[in-house]
Order: C-alpha cells, then sequence, then structure tokens
C-alpha cells in the first residue's frame, strides 16, 4: 500500500500543478521518478489518467475521478502541515481572501467581534487570483463573485448588491439620478478586465438589448477606473457597495434592470466542516 501512496501522490502533484517538471520540483523528486510512479499506477490498474499530447496533457474522465479523491487524500495532510508551520501560538488563525474590500469587511467585522481570540488574517486580489490561492490552499476561505463554480468548493451566497453606473457630475446623467440600461448605448465606457464578474454581467445584460458597447479604456482596479471617469474619459460600473463618492463623480441607478451582482462565501468542499471555517459561516449567516 505504500507504494501505492507513493503513486497516487506523484499523480495528484501532476493533477494539481498542470506539469510534471512542477510536480517533480513540488515533491523534491526527480522529473523521471514522476513520470515512472503516474505511468506505474496506469498499468497496474489498467487505466487511461491523462490524455498526452506530446509535452502536454489533460485529465482523462477516470483521472479526474481520482484528482477528486487525492485531494481529500493529500491537500487536507498540507493543511495541518501548514497550520504547525505557523506555530502553535498561531493555530487559531483564519486567512479570508476577498475581491471586494467592502464587501469583505461586514464578515470581517462580525467575525472578530464573535471570535476575538481568532487571528484573522486577509488579502484582497482578482477573482482569477483568490480563486487559484483557494484551490492551492494558500487561503482558507474567500469572498467571490462567480458565474460557473469549481465542484471543488462550497459556496454559500452572502450578499447581493445592484450595480451602478458612476459619471462625472458635469455629465449629463448626472441630473437624472437614475437612466434606463438601454441609454447606455453610445456613451464611452472604462471598464474592467474582461474576467471582472461586474464586466461580465454589464455586457451580458447590453447583448439581451442589442447594445453594443463603445470601450474606450480597460483598467484593472477601481480606483483607476474612477480617476478616468473624473478625467472625464467615460463612465464606469461598479457594484452599489464599492462606489466611493468622490467630489467630482456620482452613482447612477439602472430603472428597468435587475442588474445585480452577487457575492459568495466559498471554501474548499472538503474543509467546509473545520471548525475555524464553521465559525466563519456561522458568522457571515448571523450578520443577515
Amino acid at each position: 500500500m505504500y507504494q501505492y501512496n507513493e503513486w497516487f501522490r506523484s499523480f495528484h502533484a501532476v493533477a494539481r500543478t498542470g506539469s510534471f517538471a512542477l510536480a517533480a520540483e513540488y515533491l523534491s523528486v526527480g522529473r523521471p521518478t514522476v513520470s515512472n510512479q503516474v505511468s506505474a499506477l496506469e498499468e497496474k490498474f489498467a487505466v487511461e489518467l491523462l490524455h498526452r499530447d506530446g509535452r502536454r496533457f489533460e485529465l482523462s474522465t477516470v483521472g479526474r475521478q481520482l484528482f477528486a479523491i487525492t485531494q481529500g487524500l493529500f491537500e487536507q495532510e498540507e493543511q495541518a502541515v501548514q497550520a504547525f508551520n505557523r506555530g502553535q501560538q498561531n493555530l487559531e488563525a483564519l486567512r479570508l481572501g476577498a475581491v471586494s474590500p467592502p464587501v469583505a469587511m461586514n464578515i470581517i467585522y462580525s467575525f472578530m467581534q464573535r471570535y476575538p481570540e481568532i487571528e484573522l488574517e486577509t488579502s484582497f486580489k482578482t477573482e482569477r487570483a483568490t480563486l487559484e490561492r483557494l484551490i492551492n490552499l494558500d487561503i482558507d476561505a474567500a469572498v467571490l463573485a462567480h458565474s460557473d463554480f469549481d465542484p471543488r468548493l462550497y459556496t454559500q451566497l452572502y450578499r447581493s448588491y445592484p450595480i451602478v453606473a458612476v459619471v462625472r457630475d458635469d455629465h449629463p446623467w448626472a441630473t437624472l439620478g437614475e437612466v434606463s440600461i438601454r441609454q447606455i448605448s453610445g456613451q464611452r465606457l472604462v471598464l474592467r478586465e474582461s474576467q471582472s464578474r461586474t464586466r461580465q454581467l454589464v455586457e451580458a445584460c447590453c447583448r439581451q438589448h442589442g447594445i453594443t458597447l463603445n470601450c474606450v479604456m480597460q483598467l484593472n482596479s477601481r480606483e483607476a477606473i474612477t480617476h478616468a471617469i473624473m478625467q472625464n474619459i467615460g463612465i464606469g460600473f461598479v457594484s452599489a457597495v464599492e462606489y466611493v463618492e468622490l467630489p467630482g463623480t456620482c452613482a447612477i441607478s439602472f430603472i428597468d434592470e435587475p442588474l445585480r451582482i452577487e457575492y459568495y462565501l466559498c471554501c474548499l468542499r472538503i474543509c467546509h466542516e473545520r471548525p475555524l471555517i464553521e465559525k466563519l459561516f456561522n458568522s457571515a449567516n448571523a450578520e443577515q
């Protein structure tokens, strides 16, 4: 059984990193060792775990099924090692990642009030980076705005907010306060990167109404978009909770569309019953 354990570990490292070379580096062994152990596993059980195409590969159906199992075998083990590496005095620590500081602050405050003895480490990155950190066990839980979640995740709806347009205070919309989604047509737009959930929702709604978007600038932060709006480059979009009322700008609501963005509290499914993560989800439920 020990031999199989090593074979399974090599397969898991390859599936997780997407590369034999990275898997070998991750396991601190030679690349041939990893390749031989994965091949031995396939030969022993007469299965094809990887569809190979030169240096590239993708998991087969059986490979995906096995990867779901090996996550339970090895990733909880890695979490235990990481916990002890933080030191015994810091075992009561929870790492939370989020895509939006304003959205996450409510749950952060609630958790700190309920469990002041637990250290809460928080980081804010893009949706893709935060999701990657969660899958790789660099964080324990995350607040994400996503449309198609990985089945390895346990998710719970946390908050839902309307999406608003942000314009300069001398824009024609500024005196209206609210507009129709159809009035976006012809406007100069400053948008986030294509992976932004806010942008995806606006684009989907406009496609539904046959509206062509005129994106004149793409930026990777809300702050940069706000400055672009203040320079009269175009209008932008944010969830209502993220809008900061800066001099020279105002938020405009949409009157005829349920244009909303949903934020979810997420963790790996195999970690959902960990006591610290349960406490985080309980805090989120308590402040709804």
